[in-house]
């Protein structure tokens, strides 16, 4: 049930996300379109607290529960940027607002940019501190056993982003030079 669950989630926020952008900017309600992008995030608090309740109700910890924590972290963290980064596009599209800028591709500008989403992703991560919670709430090692890999694999997921980030901060890519015309 709890993968279903996930799923679902996945599913509610992409026709959330869709359905506030399209009446906000399609059919021109922003105040209603802002009401379905603030429920995108909310549909999350949902998951944590259904995976605790399996695990109190004599449920033994398995990836599913520890997949929705993961989720829940990420989602937390990268939701509103995702919400803000469609926002952007949508009303490009079809409010006549500016084109986006995108991001930086160059220099330190990229490795600052680089750094910011190693820190999102970093404190994403922080969603291991839910598995702990589930883990002392439950009060039984034997059965939460696959919390702690799953806190291992959240650290070692931001250890990506951090990589990248210094690949950028030690060995920026420099803009090409512009050739000239002739």
């Amino acid at each position: 049930m709890l993968v279903t669950l996930i799923i679902g989630s996945e599913i509610a926020f992409w026709v959330l996300l869709g359905a506030g952008l399209a009446v906000r900017y399609l059919l021109r309600r922003p105040r209603v379109g802002a009401a379905l992008l603030v429920c995108v995030p909310l549909v999350d608090l949902v998951l944590p607290a259904v995976a605790v309740a399996d695990l109190r109700d004599g449920g033994t910890a398995a990836a599913r529960h520890g997949l929705a924590a993961a989720y829940v972290g990420f989602s937390a963290d990268y939701g509103h940027c995702v919400v803000r980064w469609a926002d952007a596009r949508f009303a490009h599209r079809f409010a006549g607002s500016p084109k986006p800028s995108p991001a930086p591709r160059y220099g330190r500008a990229r490795a600052v940019h680089e750094w910011r989403l190693f820190g999102r992703t970093a404190v994403s991560t922080a969603a291991a501190a839910l598995l702990e919670l589930a883990v002392r709430l439950v009060a039984d090692a034997g059965r939460t056993a696959a919390l702690g890999e799953w806190q291992v694999r959240m650290g070692a997921a931001a250890g990506i982003p951090a990589v990248v980030a210094a690949s950028h901060t030690l060995w920026p890519r420099r803009e090409p030079a512009s050739s000239p015309r002739g």
